[in-house]
């Protein structure tokens, strides 16, 4: 029977004004009830703030880790630009020096092509006047050879006149 008003006082009561109320009398066992529940509650709420920051400290920790990482990427990225840049930019002037080389090679075989060629008709003239010259040459020794024969002969012939001028 007291489990019976214990239960009784626990419910609601309607009062003359129409609203509701709790009755103010709670039994030990209702406020220990009360109290545990309230304990667990809180108990579970300190649980669960607890892994709330359990994990918001392994997400700033795997963060921290990225920025790290991010950081250590963009080093190695401009590591890797600055090992070519050098490259590029010696390779670009090499090319660029052969280019140029190439322009001034071209009109200097021209004008050696042109040279040559002039080289080989000068050559050419020279030795055709270099012939000629051996040929007049050869032309004068005859002639001074035969001039000098037909002198003689006539020397000779001057000679013999004489001698027969005087035998006479």
């Amino acid at each position: 029977m007291s489990e019976q008003q214990s239960n009784s006082n626990n419910q609601l009561v309607v009062q003359n004004s129409g609203s509701l109320s709790f009755s103010s009398h709670l039994s030990k066992e209702d406020e220990e009830m009360s109290r545990s529940a309230l304990s667990t509650f809180r108990a579970k709420e300190e649980e669960i703030e607890k892994k709330k920051m359990e994990v918001r400290e392994k997400v700033q920790f795997q963060l921290g880790r990225v920025e790290e990482e991010t950081k250590r990427l963009a080093t190695i990225r401009e590591e890797l630009e600055a090992l070519a840049d050098p490259m590029r930019k010696e390779v670009s002037v090499v090319r660029k020096r052969i280019d140029s080389v190439n322009k001034e090679l071209k009109p200097l075989g021209l004008s050696c092509q042109k040279k040559e060629k002039e080289y080989k008709d000068a050559l050419e003239a020279f030795n055709d006047k270099n012939r000629e010259k051996v040929q007049l040459i050869t032309k004068l020794m005859e002639l001074v050879s035969e001039s000098e024969r037909l002198r003689m002969k006539k020397l000779e012939e001057l000679s013999k006149n004489i001698d027969s001028m005087q035998m006479q």
